[in-house]
């Protein structure tokens, strides 16, 4: 492997590697659904995310304390969304689902506290809000886009770090997450290492068939030399 370590892979996927590139090597290996919905998309089309997943499970409520329920859960306003936030590792990704599309699972304030904890980024499959407060702070955050409208008497974090599902995709804890402005891929811990080192042969190759097609080589003799397209 040409890195050593976490740091290095991503320095090096966001230096030399694109979430398409990443899919193509993903399809060679018959893990087809490995992209999560298109509508998740970066609040800033310059900003990339990769990092190790830690995935928090969110669910709809209607209140925002319950007092006489049976589980102090419902006691908590947002639930364990504070400790959740508290529990994030630097180089990790909050990717967050299970909740509707009712409210914002994600503001300016959470970014401050993630990013002083040296989080790579953020993905919600819904929204987030304090948009201008969230691009200014250079942190990436991947959302179906923006809508103010708060979480607090609408939603709880009910755990994290344990496995979910988007668009019917696993994601487990420590599972690498890369999201750029065609779309966020998943990429298993048991297939990373052979997906990164074929994806870095890939788009070398990519370069020279490139650098031949400005010089005008046509698409099929590429396409019969480098094998891809």
């Amino acid at each position: 492997m040409i890195w050593e370590n976490d740091k290095e892979l991503f320095a090096l996927a966001k230096k030399e590697l694109f979430t398409a590139l990443v899919g193509d090597i993903l399809d060679t290996k018959k893990r087809y659904h490995q992209f999560l919905y298109q509508e998740i998309k970066p609040l800033d089309n310059s900003q990339v995310v990769i990092g190790r997943a830690m995935p928090v499970l969110e669910a709809d409520v209607f209140t925002d304390k319950v007092c006489d329920g049976h589980t102090e859960l419902m006691e908590k306003p947002f639930g364990l969304m504070f400790h959740a936030l508290d529990d994030l590792k630097e180089d990790e990704v909050y990717i967050a689902t299970g909740a509707s599309f009712d409210y914002a699972m994600w503001g300016g304030l959470m970014t401050a506290r993630a990013k002083a904890l040296k989080a790579a980024g953020t993905v919600v499959n819904g929204f987030s809000r304090d948009t201008p407060d969230v691009i200014s702070q250079g942190y990436p955050c991947f959302s179906r886009g923006t809508y103010a409208q708060d979480q607090g008497v609408r939603g709880k974090v009910i755990d994290w770090r344990v496995p979910i599902e988007i668009k019917g995709i696993r994601i487990n804890p420590g599972d690498i997450i890369f999201g750029d402005l065609d779309g966020v891929v998943v990429i298993p811990q048991e297939l990373e290492n052979e997906v990164f080192e074929e994806a870095f042969d890939k788009g070398r190759t990519e370069k020279l068939l490139r650098k031949s097609v400005d010089e005008g080589m046509a698409a099929v003799e590429a396409y019969e030399k480098f094998g891809i397209f």
